[in-house]
């Protein structure tokens, strides 16, 4: 087609979160210069919360005849850490994902390392592990229990967000996730007020990564 760009070829990135707050915070950290926003646009997709409906939300999403169908999947959104020191603000890139049936398989993220130097590069501070999925909220001595098998955090839509993805078909996929509670910060306490606005803030400005991560997909040596 005459002046089309090339990149409108291109499938955009699908960023999958569970909460109309993880939505929120994401969709408003879409700015940056023109160059920036002449990228393929991301869609952010609410999936609702929990595993089952990150499943089905994501089986709709990439099941339908439309540009999303061959996008590379990035779940986002909050998570608790199970590592004694991590901070709300923290972030998790998941170097694999694993849902919580013992006979579970993991899903490895293999294309990661643009996203690790891109947050490093920002000054944040940034584990890598597994992200464990959970059907339920994860709290106390069952924190211990999950970092004893060797999760660095936990969430509920990870591990199926992105086992849905590879499902319907091969595609780059990650997990991105900022910390708003840890062991020494559990939600009960009277700072989740607190530590909710810092976790927040910090997903907010990760769309800018998430939109550089993508273009590292588009180069020609990928």
């Amino acid at each position: 087609m005459p002046g089309r760009h090339p990149a409108d070829a291109d499938p955009p990135l699908l960023v999958a979160c569970a909460l109309g707050i993880e939505r929120f915070a994401l969709r408003g950290g879409d700015r940056g210069d023109a160059a920036e926003r002449a990228r393929p646009r991301p869609v952010v997709l609410r999936t609702g919360m929990g595993p089952r409906a990150a499943e089905r939300a994501l089986g709709v999403a990439l099941g339908e005849s439309a540009p999303t169908t061959r996008s590379p999947v990035l779940a986002s959104g909050f998570c608790a850490g199970l590592a004694p020191g991590m901070r709300p603000g923290d972030v998790i890139v998941a170097s694999a994902t694993r849902g919580p049936h013992p006979d579970a398989p993991e899903t490895p993220c293999r294309d990661n390392g643009p996203l690790l130097r891109a947050l490093h590069e920002r000054g944040l501070r940034v584990h890598s592990g597994l992200l464990w999925g959970s059907d339920h909220v994860v709290r106390g001595a069952e924190r211990a229990e999950l970092h004893a098998a060797g999760a660095v955090a936990v969430d509920m839509e990870s591990a199926a967000t992105l086992r849905a993805a590879r499902r319907a078909g091969p595609r780059p996929v990650a997990a991105v996730r900022v910390i708003v509670d840890a062991p020494e910060h559990e939600l009960i306490r009277a700072s989740t007020v607190l530590n909710g606005v810092i976790a927040f803030r910090t997903l907010r400005a990760l769309f800018p990564v998430f939109h550089e991560w993508h273009r590292s997909l588009l180069l020609p040596w990928r």
